[in-house]
């Protein structure tokens, strides 16, 4: 079994509207942007990275907007709900700013004895706030939620396949733990993790096959802190039988991509060098960052990329 894991990295989704998707994290959900790139292998889409004041791996979400994108098909093979974690007793503040805001299908219930509040992002995307006590994360305090609600970073992910046991064996070759089941759903946990420690598995047998577009999660990362146990994760995979990519230098992170026996695409990245390798923390997300290979198309996508608000 690895011990390297800390727990969640990040998610990256797909968004059809990059304005509107940096309007919901900042403004909505209160979120700081803290780095505003382009796509690796598509430059004249955008790379947006959400999270807390300094981008702490277990709190980022990140987006691809693909103008005009078609809406992705929830189902089996995919990350159904990403979880936020927000303080105790703050579900009720939550609620009446997504009313003001006008947050689509807002819900209260409870999973796993946990309070939670679902609601759903631009594009359908499906997300949840739950309220954890022993949540001790700072928030980032200047994107309009008082530090006493705000969200601290990842819960958790759902994922939803066809049969979850191979990837709840995968999970548990990488760290993980079963902690608790309910129904279809088993919840497993890194120990000693960063915060966003929480994975569960729901298993729909009969649910047909998710379809890729906007408001899907494209993957889900995982942490490393460095390059060194990046490189042992990758060996330990490989030799179990698990495809994976080289390592990638993302910039911000390095990388390793395998698909799971569910169809759920895995990253595992490093928590260095972090983002504040080409800007000051202070400023973060501010200015268009480009790949190296890219710095040449900068004149064009300055014209050409959506204009977003700070």
């Amino acid at each position: 079994m690895l011990n390297q894991i800390k727990g969640l990295h990040h998610v990256t989704s797909m968004a059809s509207d990059a304005r509107r998707n940096n309007e919901f994290f900042t403004k909505q959900l209160g979120l700081r942007r803290v780095k505003k790139t382009v796509n690796f292998d598509a430059p004249d889409v955008y790379h947006l990275y959400y999270a807390d004041e300094f981008g702490t791996p277990g709190s980022v979400m990140t987006y691809f907007p693909f103008p005009d994108i078609g809406k992705g098909r929830h189902g089996v093979g995919e990350v159904g709900t990403t979880v936020f974690s927000v303080p105790e007793g703050t579900l009720a503040y939550w609620e009446k700013r997504f009313a003001d805001e006008g947050v689509g299908n807002v819900a209260r219930n409870e999973s796993f004895g946990e309070k939670r509040l679902t609601f759903t992002g631009p594009d359908g995307d499906s997300f949840a706030l739950v309220e954890d006590k022993a949540d001790r994360r700072a928030p980032w305090v200047k994107g309009g939620v008082p530090g006493d609600e705000a969200i601290r970073g990842f819960h958790s992910v759902a994922l939803r396949l066809k049969d979850g046991g191979a990837t709840e064996e995968l999970l548990k070759f990488m760290g993980y733990e079963e902690v608790d089941k309910s129904g279809n759903t088993r919840r497993l946990a890194i120990q000693n993790g960063n915060g966003a420690d929480v994975v569960d598995i729901e298993s729909l047998p009969g649910a047909g096959f998710a379809n890729l577009g906007a408001g899907s999660v494209h993957h889900v990362a995982f942490a490393v802190e460095d390059r060194a146990r990046q490189l042992e994760v990758r060996k330990a995979l490989v030799d179990t039988g698990y495809g994976v990519t080289p390592v990638i230098d993302r910039d911000y992170f390095w990388a390793i991509y395998f698909r799971t026996p569910g169809g759920v695409l895995f990253e595992v990245s490093t928590n260095e060098p972090g983002f504040d390798r080409d800007e000051d923390t202070a400023h973060l997300g501010e200015a268009l960052k480009l790949p190296t290979q890219h710095q040449h198309l900068r004149p064009y996508l300055e014209q050409h990329l959506q204009k977003l608000e700070d």
